[in-house]
């Protein structure tokens, strides 16, 4: 695998192309500070200090193990340290504020390459969907995922130089109540050959699938043939799909051939044997029946949150967010 592949699945490469078949977005070039905020774990509840009052996440989360907002500095006396000041990026909370109106007034996010799928626990909606600034800083910095995007996008490649690309973008994408998870499905391509499809929930069995089975298959590959094959520069890659309820299909992204792509209910050897055997064979899978079903994959709530005892890792979440926020309260009753 070269880096030119793996660049090309970047959203903010393949998007404009695509834009007509794929779902409303919209993408902005990420500043060099906020890239390092999301990259910094030294304080993992630190949210940034937001510009508007329609946020409803409090700017900061202590944890008190991680904070000396009461140890004295050396040699200062009486006086205390003065606690990490929250970052603020003021021009791209305006301009993600601004995208988000445009967009209906909630989004989910991604990065380059990677939605932060497996943060979605945090959300009080335990989805992505995003209606301010200060949500989408919280679900991209409890993801795990997007490290990918961040540290390791080219580990893969043969003609490695490093292993983060230049620049960073965060993609805003119009955010659908109404989506089902089993009309997305994924689709591979090896030397320009579709090979492969499959649904991509497949922590789920959904009857209806099997009864489409056979118009799904038409209509996905009537659409690799006539929007993606010739316009999508790489030879192997895979793509997802979302179908309509009118029988659209909309593009909704690209990913490369292996790496860090899930291969679902396939495996890597299984797809190159289909085009060893055929070249123009396609398998379309889909879960036949419950015993098929697949385990969660990166989409997990942290071991230590599921516990929501007293003195448990959510416990703690949770009373240091209302300790905090009865600080900000309090701070600003008193500045009145």
């Amino acid at each position: 695998m070269k880096e030119q592949d793996i660049n090309r699945c970047q959203i903010q490469e393949w998007y404009p192309k695509f834009k007509s078949v794929s779902i409303k977005t919209i993408i902005h070039e990420l500043p060099h500070s906020f890239v390092q905020y999301l990259l910094d774990d030294s304080h993992p509840f630190l949210l940034p200090l937001s510009i508007s009052n329609d946020d409803a996440l409090p700017n900061r989360v202590h944890k008190p193990e991680e904070e000396e907002d009461f140890v004295a500095s050396e040699g200062s006396g009486d006086e205390a340290e003065e606690p990490t000041p929250p970052p603020s990026f003021p021009e791209l909370e305006r301009n993600i504020k601004a995208s988000i109106e445009s967009l209906g007034g909630a989004v989910f996010p991604k990065l380059n390459w990677t939605a932060p799928k497996d943060s979605a626990w945090i959300s009080s909606t335990q989805n992505l969907k995003c209606t301010n600034f200060t949500e989408i800083a919280l679900i991209l910095r409890s993801s795990d995922s997007i490290v990918n995007d961040l540290c390791h996008a080219y580990d893969s490649c043969s003609d490695k130089t490093s292993s983060r690309p230049s620049s960073f973008f965060l993609a805003l994408r119009k955010w659908y109540p109404s989506l089902k998870p089993e009309m997305e499905f994924r689709c591979f391509v090896r030397h320009k050959q579709l090979v492969g499809i499959c649904q991509r929930e497949v922590t789920n069995f959904y009857p209806a699938l099997v009864e489409r089975k056979g118009d799904l298959q038409t209509m996905i590959q009537g659409f690799f043939l006539e929007k993606v094959k010739g316009n999508f520069e790489s030879e192997s890659y895979t793509f997802d799909v979302y179908v309509t309820r009118d029988g659209q299909v909309k593009l909704l992204d690209f990913n490369p051939w292996g790496a860090f792509t899930l291969p679902l209910l396939f495996t890597w050897e299984e797809l190159e044997e289909n085009l060893k055997e055929d070249g123009n064979a396609l398998e379309f899978r889909i879960l036949e029946d419950r015993c098929g079903i697949r385990p969660g994959l990166k989409t997990a709530v942290p071991y230590d949150y599921l516990d929501t005892s007293s003195g448990s890792g959510w416990d703690e979440f949770l009373r240091n967010a209302d300790e905090q926020l009865r600080r900000q309260t309090s701070s600003t009753k008193a500045g009145a």
